[in-house]
């Protein structure tokens, strides 16, 4: 996949997976888990969204490995 670096240095897949709007629930933990599924490694998610439970729940169930997604830290 291919990314870009930041100007802190960090790189982030140019592709990747937006949650505003999704609402709070089954929707969310659906989307994000299909998303990391098919390769998707950038879950682009905010604490005003309300949803980011369900990021964090999909991620878990997803048996993706943090260390392999974006921003990892702030999971």
């Amino acid at each position: 996949m291919s990314t870009r670096k930041l100007n802190s240095g960090t790189e982030i897949p140019v592709l990747g997976l937006g949650v505003f709007q999704t609402p709070p629930g089954r929707v969310t933990q659906e989307a994000v888990k299909f998303a990391l599924k098919v390769g998707y490694r950038h879950i682009d998610t905010a604490r005003i969204y309300g949803n980011e439970e369900d990021v964090g729940r999909a991620v878990r169930e997803s048996g993706v490995a943090r260390e392999e997604l974006c921003g990892n830290t702030a999971l």
